[in-house]
């Protein structure tokens, strides 16, 4: 059984998370920790539940997602690894920063880890994730799959009721269609979805009532 954290960081309230299991490893995903009270709550939790960080996952390269890499990097080493297509988007992390929100952040990034592709997997404890490609959001949006507990990390793919805009110059609404298809018709409906933003859901919820998933 995995253990699943939320924490809702920075102004656009993104969900960052913490998984866990009783070996005590865990991976953090989509890491938008902005402010230093943001960064310790993540590290206190660590430390209080004796949690081992053993990677860093982002469901696609936007600044709201990964605000926390450099963090994370100099606590733990920790090198972000990502689907290859939004490589170039981490890598330009302050540029994202001044054009989209006006503020300035270090340029001194810490560099990519491994660059991800469909069906990879990432172990850690007791389980693994499997890679699901989902473009549209951005060209190399993903969902994190944890098969045997039924959970899927969604990113800004899939929310409660919506998904994610695709009116930014990597996104497209025809991939974003072909993903939603790809969700729809591959993840089972018990399966607890936990998106970027917002609060958790089922694909059995959204299969029923989002108007942008439909078999």
């Amino acid at each position: 059984m995995v253990n699943i954290k939320r924490f809702e960081v920075n102004p656009l309230q993104e969900n960052c998370y913490v998984v866990s299991d009783d070996s005590k490893e865990c991976v953090i995903i989509d890491c938008g920790a902005l402010y230093p009270e943001e960064c310790e709550a993540i590290d206190q939790y660590l430390r209080e539940q004796q949690l081992k960080p053993v990677h860093l996952l982002a469901t696609h390269g936007h600044l709201d997602h990964n605000f926390g890499n450099a963090h994370l990097f100099q606590q733990y080493g920790l090198k972000v690894e990502i689907c290859a297509d939004d490589q170039q988007l981490v890598e330009h992390l302050p540029q994202q920063a001044a054009a989209l929100f006006g503020l300035e952040i270090s340029d001194d990034q810490p560099p990519v880890g491994t660059l991800l592709k469909q069906d990879d997997v990432i172990r850690f404890g007791h389980h693994e994730l499997q890679v699901i490609q989902t473009p549209g959001h951005s060209h190399g949006s993903c969902l994190f799959y944890i098969k045997e507990e039924n959970t899927v990390f969604s990113g800004d793919t899939l929310f409660r009721m919506s998904i994610g805009r695709t009116d930014f110059p990597e996104g497209s609404w025809q991939q974003m269609e072909q993903s939603l298809y790809k969700i729809a018709t591959t993840l089972p409906a018990e399966t607890v979805v936990y998106p970027g933003h917002g609060s958790k859901t089922s694909i059995a919820d959204e299969l029923q009532y989002n108007p942008y998933l439909r078999r």
